[in-house]
């Protein structure tokens, strides 16, 4: 049965920009994350079982999220060498011949989710890997069959997982963040909500909608409980607003199906027009190279 690999490419792209030595073209264009991240996913590509993959990007880094509430990330402040690869990366997957989707009006993680919610629903696929630390990614996790994989440090999120690590199931996982905020998308959640206590009501009650006016049972052992439910009781509103703006859109209209997926090697004249832009020669043998060795190729 088949495996699925849905890549967040933004992910890798700040990865690779600040993990990766840097690497200027002749011209003085930086280019060093766009080659790393393209070895990256050459590594994805090699592993046995890995056939069919799909990669999604922010293409800008506003989205519809940004016009819901105006202190929501944007692109201020990306460093311009970082910026500038934007372009070049969607080329690079391209030019490996993988499944591309370039996001400007939903976010890159609800290209993902939305692919990995559709691909889980086929019944020809094992299992779905999402290749993302990114823990707003964990809410579409369903078993052991929608995962979530943190390829740097070689580890996998199933449900079981979920709960052990953020203390609720999945499908509360927009509702812990509406709470406790997250500082990377700009969501400054509400003032004394901490993970365990935010985690505590929503294991007993399920859902912020849930959550009742105070007083709530001594049971919960939450500190400052009450300090905590005249919070909430003063800011649903802005709490309601910011699960809108973490929980991820599942339907976004991609012209995607499993079958689109398969790996079915590089697209040759796109990669010889890569090994131009990114100066590097090696690069058509070495995506060549891992295309013969693919089960796909056999296949």
């Amino acid at each position: 049965m088949t495996i699925v690999c849905v890549v967040d490419g933004t992910f890798e792209l700040f990865r690779c920009f600040f993990g990766a030595p840097p690497r200027q073209r002749p011209d003085g264009v930086e280019v060093g994350a766009t080659r790393a991240l393209v070895s990256t996913l050459l590594s994805l590509l090699r592993e046995s079982d890995v056939t069919h993959v799909g990669v999604a990007f922010d293409t800008v880094i506003e989205s519809f999220r940004n016009t819901l509430f105006a202190g929501y990330k944007t692109g201020d402040g990306i460093d311009p060498n970082l910026h500038a690869q934007f372009p070049l990366v969607e080329q690079a997957t391209r030019a490996l011949g993988l499944v591309t989707w370039s996001m400007i009006d939903f976010e890159c993680d609800d290209a993902l989710a939305t692919m990995a919610v559709r691909a889980a629903a086929d019944e020809r696929v094992r299992q779905v890997r999402i290749c993302s630390p990114d823990k707003d990614l964990t809410q579409v996790v369903q078993g052991s069959r929608i995962v979530c994989v943190d390829r740097i440090r070689k580890t996998t999120l199933d449900e079981d997982g979920v709960r052990a690590k953020f203390g609720v199931p999945p499908s509360a996982i927009a509702d812990l963040l509406a709470l406790v905020g997250d500082e990377a998308d700009g969501v400054p959640g509400l003032p004394g909500f901490g993970m365990k206590s935010a985690a505590n009501l929503l294991r007993h009650y399920g859902c912020l909608e849930a959550i009742p006016e105070g007083p709530w049972p001594t049971a919960l052992k939450l500190r400052g409980a009450d300090g905590l439910a005249a919070t909430l009781a003063a800011h649903r509103g802005e709490a309601a607003l910011y699960k809108q703006l973490t929980t991820l859109v599942t339907t976004v209209a991609l012209p995607t199906s499993v079958d689109d997926l398969r790996w079915c090697g590089p697209d040759n004249t796109l990669l010889e027009a890569l090994a131009v832009t990114l100066d590097d020669a090696s690069v058509v043998e070495r995506v060549q190279g891992a295309w013969r060795a693919h089960p796909n190729h056999a296949g």
